[in-house]
């Protein structure tokens, strides 16, 4: 790769490191938040909730901008907005200003991520060029996670508001290097094309609907809870007649005929859901039962921060010898495995009991996460690249807040009371979520394991590595 080639790619993983380590920090500095500000349990989760549903709502619209109206300026606009609503967020003296800035921070995330994302496939070249670059890529945004578990525990040592300004000043670095060296591209030429509107605002409510319904569903009542995913089925409904009529889709359904993208999706939001779900039981664990305070946690679970050393190194090698569809099947089965190992913990484990689990956890992230963002962008053609990366990022977002809705939710039902006994009940049976998460994950992979005979449009197997990619094309 050119030097040139190394600044672009230094930027936008910048740029996704800057979305890891701005919602990690967030995460560890709740509880002085609410301290602070005087919030309420229900409002301090929304703080949380209003940049999820910002970030997933709005991704697909964010992939699909970034194809018509130009990565470049896509990526820059939208880390432009992101930098001055963080900062908003540390001058925040009310509830609702925190929420309103991070929901618009959400939305900033969902048009800036699948922008960058599809600067790196357009910019480098299909097989191991770019399979390397993504894997960078990947493994930076896991780091960033994982090193903003420890910064915010720092930052919130001193200050909560500086989880917030810090961010700002990351990302003025990010979009002055920006400028400078991600290359200006030419206007997408949009001659006939017209914006979806109808799509793109009954996709939007319908996934902002859906969010919401499992975001809430251990908070509000059940008839809340099917009546608001109710509503966001309808509206999914809709969206799929509407691109079935429009002349300029928002989202072209014939790209679903792509077997990788929608294996890499449904194995994507399946994976996440166990991750995320996982990590927040192991908080409650640790912080609740054991007594921890918010810098050991942080401590303790930086280990799963390997996969940002293993991503860029090991990852690539295995890719090239196996093929992604190996790579990910294992990493899948790893991440079940440390779920299994977690299962039967005890009120009084000490750390090198659970290590195994929290390191295991992070190879599996690194042999999954990079080599799924390969599988989920092989064989798209450039002007769909954003769309590609959107698809990608919204399941990863459902699925987090998937698994977080249900880990909470199984672990309220079977939390009786507050005695220590209880509460381990309580996490043992929320335990099982992200073990089953992972193996059905696991399955998803495994039907990528063999290359699909042929089938209309453009197919990709999971095991096309870097080594022997296979592609069978037809019309549209």
């Amino acid at each position: 790769m050119r030097v040139r080639d190394w600044g672009v790619l230094f930027v936008l993983c910048g740029a996704i490191f800057l979305e890891g380590i701005d919602v990690a920090m967030l995460n560890v500095a709740l509880p002085s938040i609410r301290f602070d500000l005087g919030m309420s349990t229900g409002e301090l989760q929304w703080v949380m909730s209003a940049y999820v549903l910002g970030y997933g709502g709005f991704m697909l619209l964010g992939g699909r901008a970034a194809d018509l109206f130009g990565r470049r300026q896509m990526f820059v606009f939208w880390l432009t907005v992101f930098l001055l609503f963080s900062g908003l967020g540390g001058f925040a003296t009310d509830g609702w200003m925190l929420i309103v800035a991070r929901f618009v921070s959400g939305v900033a995330a969902a048009f800036m991520t699948p922008a960058g994302l599809s600067i790196i496939t357009t910019s480098f070249e299909e097989g191991p060029q770019r399979d390397k670059a993504l894997l960078v890529y990947s493994g930076t945004a896991a780091g960033g996670f994982s090193i903003g578990l420890v910064v915010g525990g720092l930052l919130t040592a001193v200050d909560w508001r500086w989880v917030f300004f810090a961010p700002v000043v990351l990302s003025g670095i990010i979009l002055i290097t920006a400028l400078a060296l991600v290359p200006k591209s030419p206007r997408p030429d949009r001659t006939g094309e017209k914006v979806d509107l109808a799509g793109s605002v009954s996709i939007t409510s319908a996934i902002v609907l859906l969010v919401l319904g499992v975001e809430r569903v251990s908070h509000a009542g059940i008839g809340w809870t099917l009546g608001t995913l109710a509503a966001g089925l309808v509206l999914l409904g809709v969206f799929i007649a509407v691109e079935r009529r429009s002349s300029s889709p928002l989202v072209r359904l014939g790209i679903f005929r792509n077997a990788s993208l929608v294996r890499a999706n449904l194995a994507g939001l399946l994976f996440a859901a166990g991750f995320f779900g996982f990590q927040f039981l192991v908080v409650l664990y640790l912080q609740e039962l054991r007594g921890w305070s918010t810098l050991q946690t942080s401590f303790a679970m930086i280990v799963i921060g390997i996969d940002a050393i293993l991503s860029p190194t090991l990852t690539p090698k295995l890719v090239s010898r196996f093929g992604n569809a190996r790579v990910i099947f294992v990493g899948l089965l790893l991440a079940a495995l440390a779920y299994a190992l977690f299962l039967p913990v005890g009120a009084d484990w000490a750390y090198p009991v659970m290590f195994p689990s929290l390191l295991i956890l992070g190879l599996a992230f690194a042999l999954a996460y990079g080599p799924l963002t390969i599988a989920a962008t092989a064989g798209i053609e450039e002007e769909e690249q954003g769309l590609a990366g959107g698809l990608l990022y919204t399941s990863f977002q459902f699925g987090a807040a998937l698994g977080l809705s249900a880990a909470t939710a199984v672990n309220v039902a079977a939390t009786d009371s507050d005695a220590p006994a209880a509460l381990l009940d309580g996490y043992h049976a929320a335990l099982v979520v992200p073990l089953a998460a992972a193996l059905l994950a696991a399955l998803v992979g495994a039907f990528g394991l063999r290359s699909p005979k042929g089938t209309a449009g453009t197919v990709v197997a999971f095991d096309d590595g870097a080594a022997n990619r296979t592609e069978t094309s037809a019309p549209h």
